[in-house]
Formats: C-alpha cells, sequence, structure tokens
C-alpha cells in the first residue's frame, strides 16, 4: 500500500499577511523564552501545526478560536501579532 503526502499551501492575496503574523507569533514566543514545543502544549496543538504557523515561506491561516489562544498564552493584545 502506498501512502501519500499531500501538503496543500493557501492560496491568498495576503499571503505576506499570514507569513508576518506567524513570524510575530514566532518572535513573541521566543522573547518568552518557549519552544515550539512547550508553545504548542499550552495550545493544545501538535509542534508541527506550530511550525505551520511561524513559517517563513507559505501562509498557514488559524482559526479565530486558536488565534486568541495565541495572544493569551504569549501575553500580547491581538493587534500586536498584525502589527507592521
Amino acid at each position: 500500500m502506498v501512502s501519500f503526502l499531500w501538503v496543500i499551501m493557501m492560496q491568498t492575496k495576503y499571503e505576506q499577511q499570514y507569513i508576518r503574523f506567524g513570524l510575530k507569533v514566532q518572535y513573541f514566543r521566543k522573547l518568552r523564552g518557549m519552544t515550539q514545543e512547550a508553545f504548542a502544549d499550552q495550545l493544545g496543538l501538535s509542534w508541527s501545526y506550530v511550525a505551520k504557523i511561524e513559517s517563513p515561506t507559505r501562509a498557514f491561516g488559524v482559526s479565530m478560536e486558536t488565534l486568541f489562544k495565541i495572544a493569551e498564552i504569549l501575553n500580547v493584545p491581538v493587534a500586536k501579532l498584525f502589527e507592521e
């Protein structure tokens, strides 16, 4: 039996904003001294999901629920995650 790995990249005209968001998450996570694994545990997600959010090369969206959890865990206002 052959298994296939499908990677779906988000097609959006806002790709750079998604990437910037992910890099902001990464910045604040590292500022707090947290590993992706520790952050993922607090979010209730896998570390690979966090790695996708923080990817500097592809857009990856999150739900509103996850967005609010991220801001809460990082102790930053949601708006900070979208500042340029």
